[in-house]
């Protein structure tokens, strides 16, 4: 499927989308399909190869950045991040030194709140917007532009961007100071770590018992124990435990890096969080087990 534009009723923006991966990729799709022209960055060539597949120009350096109407960040860790907009040194210098004044850095990246608070001064000094806005939803919102996105920066800034960030979802307000996004989504991924061992769990506990594990899913999945995480994650894991490969959607990786960098900001706050640390612990049980790039759901191998 291209990603032919349709009518957009603002002028068309551009953006240089860093990051096309499982889920940047389809998020720049949907913000392609809004009408606005989008450059996606990704150092992958396969990557790169599958953004042009859909329509979109492509680029291994954002060099797109310098003309740039808005540079949304899509990487994986705060490291990542930081070397993308602050560079590596002067040869490889990074999106805010390419960035025009006025132009818009939308960081998309779970990070926490503390790699986006760093950027406020050197993004303040290029006269740069800069916008705190992780995403939920994973693979399937982003294909439905469905995602909930936890924006916070200057009001001004928020609705400057308005438009684009309505292709790839809904906007929650999460107030005015940069970081306060990263925190809502930092609430929201102790959520999902947990929801998704304990639904791996309780299917493990129905096959140990002898059920029918799709059965089971079927008569849970829609009453009082009932989770989103139960019903996404559900089929897949019976597709593990019956030697069924899932698609990867978001790897069990995705969630050793997120529940870490959540325990790192309850700690620092001095919360205690055991059912977190639970969570955490099969997360680094199923990559040491080789399962760190196959899908999150496939945690449930870690009970057999």
């Amino acid at each position: 499927m291209s990603a032919t534009p349709t009518t957009s009723p603002q002028p068309a923006l551009r953006v240089t989308f860093v990051g096309v991966g499982a889920i940047g990729l389809p998020m720049a799709e949907q913000i392609a399909r809004a009408g606005h022209q989008v450059t996606g960055v990704d150092p992958s060539p396969a990557r790169r190869t599958l953004a042009a597949e859909l329509g979109l120009a492509t680029e291994e350096a954002p060099d797109s950045a310098q003309d740039a109407d808005a540079v949304v960040v899509m990487v994986a860790t705060p490291e990542q991040l930081d070397a993308a907009v602050l560079g590596d040194d002067e040869a490889s210098p990074g999106l805010l030194a390419r960035m025009r004044p006025g132009a818009s850095l939308i960081v998309m990246s779970t990070v926490g709140p503390e790699a986006v608070r760093a950027l406020a001064d050197p993004a303040a000094a290029r006269q740069v917007r800069l916008l705190d806005v992780p995403v939920t939803g994973g693979v399937a919102g982003a294909q439905k532009g469905a995602l909930r996105l936890f924006a916070s920066g200057a009001p001004g800034d928020v609705a400057a961007n308005q438009d684009l960030l309505d292709t790839m979802g809904t906007v929650v307000d999460c107030g005015e100071q940069v970081g306060r996004g990263q925190a809502f989504k930092a609430v929201n991924q102790l959520l999902c770590s947990v929801h998704i061992v304990a639904a791996a769990e309780a299917l493990a506990l129905a096959e140990t018992l002898g059920l029918e594990a799709e059965t089971v899913l079927d008569a849970v999945s829609s009453g009082a124990a009932a989770s989103w995480m139960l019903a996404d994650r559900g089929p897949r894991m019976l597709e593990g435990l019956a030697g069924v490969e899932p698609e990867v959607r978001s790897a069990v990786g995705i969630f050793v890096k997120d529940s870490g960098l959540v325990a790192e900001i309850a700690a620092a706050h001095d919360l205690d969080t055991p059912l977190l640390r639970a969570a955490q612990a099969k997360y680094a049980e199923a990559a040491a087990a080789g399962l760190i790039g196959q899908d999150d759901s496939q945690v449930i191998r870690t009970y057999r």
